[in-house]
């Protein structure tokens, strides 16, 4: 069975590039109205005019996910949220953990663990008050399976983020909500820029692509509301976490 999502509201943070803006356009696609935040309007709102260009319904709204007061001025003016995907994420490069600053040990906990928890706690309420939601909370395979690749920051919050979706599912099944976590390998995005060592174009190319998730996406949120999916760990074919890196 597959669920409509004509009538739904799916906020998406980190929504004006990458996996964000590639699901976006996939939810709209399926029928939801889409809400797209972030830091920076312009992005957002391209991503809107594409939306809206194909005959979809979108509106952006902007906002800083590592400011909880911000999140929740959000969240108040976007209304009510059937679907969540918290999606901003970064790394920084100098991330091996001899180099890792505490600054940037900061940076990578405010925008990947709490910049997924400010707009989950944002909208559980809400979804608990209407019996059910769902959120889709993006971790990484780093967050299963640590490596000296993504460094201990990233690594870290991204099993962190693991964590949390298991207590959103056990704390929130009971009110119909759920909670998917999204571990995926090696994805071609921007953030492979912030690498030490920047992989080619022609090994991006054999990487998971933004579509790849962004389908991923919206098979999660089109399954009917008595079924969770609980993990979805997803790498190319060609995974490297398991052939090996050449650089570190």
């Amino acid at each position: 069975m597959t669920e409509t999502l004509v009538g739904k509201c799916a906020w998406i943070t980190g929504g004006g590039s990458g996996i964000g803006k590639a699901a976006a356009l996939e939810l709209a696609a399926a029928g939801a109205e889409v809400v797209v935040s972030g830091r920076r309007a312009a992005p957002l709102q391209a991503v809107v005019d594409e939306i809206t260009a194909a005959g979809g319904r979108a509106r952006a709204v902007p906002v800083d996910v590592t400011n909880v007061d911000a999140v929740t001025a959000a969240a108040e003016q976007i209304g009510s949220v059937d679907i969540l995907l918290a999606n901003a994420g970064l790394n920084v490069p100098r991330r091996g953990l001899f180099d890792l600053s505490a600054e940037d040990w900061q940076r990578v906990v405010d925008v990947n663990l709490n910049g997924v928890y400010y707009p989950a706690h944002a909208v559980l309420p809400g979804m608990r008050a209407r019996g059910g939601g769902q959120l889709i909370l993006i971790s990484s395979w780093a967050g299963r399976y640590a490596g000296r690749l993504t460094g201990p920051a990233y690594s870290a919050t991204k099993r962190a983020v693991i964590a949390l979706n298991e207590m959103i599912n056990d704390e929130g099944g009971g009110y119909g909500i759920r909670s998917t976590v999204i571990m995926p390998g090696e994805v071609a995005t921007d953030i492979l820029d912030q690498r030490p060592n920047p992989p080619s174009a022609e090994v991006r190319a054999r990487m998971l692509q933004v579509a790849d998730l962004a389908a991923t996406v919206r098979f999660v949120a089109q399954m009917p509301p008595h079924a969770c999916v609980n993990e979805i760990l997803i790498s190319p074919t060609w995974n490297r976490f398991y052939q090996g890196f050449d650089e570190v």
